[in-house]
């Protein structure tokens, strides 16, 4: 037997073992990035995600969570999973577009839900497990969505209505529809990554952004945000993914306790996010740096005029049926 015979027989041999004999195993190891705080409703998901998955596996797997873009930033993290330098992202739904998967833009698109009932429609039913299912191609595998929120618009200026949005540099996520927003709204989008978001508010390279609550009080954005309009016109939430191969090439039984550990997290996740945006708009209204809007129905109206013909802008981008699909579930008359 030749060395590189014996080292293949040998490696065989090793994973044998590990199958008989799981407890003395090296641990199965996840690397789970993203982009945001440990506070944050996602990071304590994939806290959450963490403990259970090491508890339901009995330690045969080792989850090792890197908030704040430790690992890699915005624009970086969705080809270090398909490469599988990491195992586990739970990236923003509008970073799939760019990845080819305009369908996923479509919880972009402004002033299309009324609220978590609205959104359950969606992420719950046939529209959000048709979605997860077409990533499968880019060598991706969906589990499971998580909420972070409904957006609030903040500034250096009042944002009242359209019209104050007028020649404002507004930081969005890469996605054209977003783009396409800001511009409805006379404004100028500006592509960053959000671990730079913070500092160009400072520097005054953007003049304002989007995000929900949580987001902006964690990231200190309301020290740099004179003003904030309590607009919900859009949603942020978040796809958790793993690299396919990675995922196909795990143990069954390891499958079914992930699967149960992330159906878990994934209800966790969504209770907390809209609690920790509500505290987190109370706190940033008591430290009194920046000052809170909530829009009259009358400048909703105003904003809608503006912001609902994206829909029909876009509609060759995300798909004319998969919208009217959506207006149906939600029992919209679009």
């Amino acid at each position: 037997m030749n060395r590189r015979s014996f080292a293949r027989f040998a490696g065989a041999a090793v994973l044998a073992l590990s199958a008989a004999l799981p407890a003395f195993a090296e641990p199965i190891t996840i690397k789970f990035s993203h982009v945001v705080a440990p506070d944050t409703p996602k990071g304590k998901a994939a806290e959450k995600f963490k403990e259970l998955a090491e508890a339901y596996t009995e330690g045969a797997v080792k989850v090792e969570v890197y908030p704040n873009s430790q690992l890699y930033k915005d624009k970086e993290e969705l080809e270090a999973l398909q490469l599988g330098a990491v195992q586990m992202l739970a990236p923003s739904l509008a970073k799939f577009g760019p990845l080819g998967v305009q369908q996923f833009e479509l919880f972009d698109l402004p002033l299309l839900m009324n609220g978590y009932e609205d959104l359950r429609k969606i992420t719950d039913g046939e529209v959000g497990a048709s979605l997860l299912a077409m990533l499968e191609p880019k060598g991706i595998k969906g589990l499971a969505y998580w909420d972070n929120g409904f957006k609030v618009m903040s500034a250096n200026s009042p944002v009242h209505v359209p019209d104050d949005f007028l020649g404002l540099k507004m930081r969005i996520q890469s996605s054209k529809i977003l783009e396409a927003q800001m511009q409805a709204l006379g404004a100028v989008p500006q592509v960053m990554a959000f671990s730079e978001v913070y500092q160009a508010l400072q520097t005054g390279v953007v003049d304002g952004t989007e995000n929900p609550p949580s987001n902006m009080y964690t990231q200190k954005m309301h020290e740099v945000q004179k003003h904030s309009t309590v607009s919900n016109h859009g949603y942020l939430g978040y796809a958790v993914i793993v690299n396919k191969a990675f995922w196909d090439g795990l143990p069954e039984d390891v499958r079914a306790d992930l699967d149960r550990a992330m159906d878990e997290a994934r209800v966790y996740a969504n209770s907390i996010a809209k609690e920790e945006n509500d505290k987190a708009l109370e706190a940033m209204k008591a430290a009194g740096t920046t000052e809170f809007y909530t829009l009259t129905d009358e400048e909703r109206a105003e904003w809608a005029e503006v912001l609902r013909p994206v829909h029909e802008e876009m509609a060759d981008r995300i798909g004319a049926d998969l919208i009217q699909q959506v207006y149906g579930v939600l029992g919209a008359t679009n």
